[in-house]
């Protein structure tokens, strides 16, 4: 990440040094070399700030190279199809929910890079959205409750939901965004891996899922 911010910086320093000349010239008046330098600047400028936009809106996903731990939850049984979830994530942060549902749901972003653009130090990166629950019966799945809770930080720039809106802007940096869900019964109590590969999420219980992590 820190390579493509000093693009950025410098996009943004040669862009400020060529509308500098550009007033040089305007006042010599050398109109045409004036205008040239003017939105060979702008140019830059925008480089520096589609360059600083995504260093900020990626801020938080977590590079992706091989199999990896996205969370850990445990899943607790509090009453018929309903169960409480307690999701630990990779940072630190700890959430607990009551959820509905047969079947604990999971789902996450994932954020493909060119690989022109892992020169500049980005990778593929993922982030966990929601989590929430899900029923084994469609019937269930149409006239039971829901519940669903996000996961994902909040964030100045959304990357993830600003190339879904307008995949031109980007489309020469981005190779693919995409998401990714995974889900396993609630019934008993149990402890969870919820692990994230280039292909997806999958959920893996851990070796004594009664007794929790050691």
């Amino acid at each position: 990440m820190a390579v493509l911010t000093v693009v950025a910086l410098v996009c943004a320093a040669f862009g400020a040094l060529l509308v500098a000349g550009m007033v040089i010239y305007a006042r010599r008046r050398q109109l045409l070399r004036s205008l040239g330098l003017l939105l060979s600047g702008l140019f830059l400028f925008a480089l520096a700030a589609l360059g600083g936009t995504v260093s900020v809106g990626v801020k938080g996903y977590r590079a992706l190279t091989a199999e990896e731990v996205a969370a850990r939850v445990r899943t607790e049984p509090t009453g018929p199809q309903r169960f409480r979830a307690t999701v630990e994530l990779p940072d630190g942060r700890v959430g607990q929910f009551d959820v509905a549902g047969d079947q604990l749901y999971v789902d996450a972003h994932i954020l493909k890079w060119k690989p022109l653009v892992n020169l500049l130090g980005l990778r593929t990166g993922y982030e966990l959205d929601r989590v929430g629950g899900r029923y084994v019966a469609v019937a269930d799945e149409r006239q039971r409750p829901h519940t669903i809770f996000p996961l994902g930080p909040d964030r100045p720039v959304d990357v993830f939901g600003f190339v879904r809106r307008h995949p031109r802007v980007l489309a020469p940096l981005v190779d693919a965004t995409y998401g990714s869900g995974t889900f396993v019964g609630a019934d008993q109590p149990g402890w969870f891996e919820v692990r994230v590969s280039t292909t997806g999420l999958l959920i893996r219980p851990l070796p004594d899922s009664t007794s929790g992590p050691r």
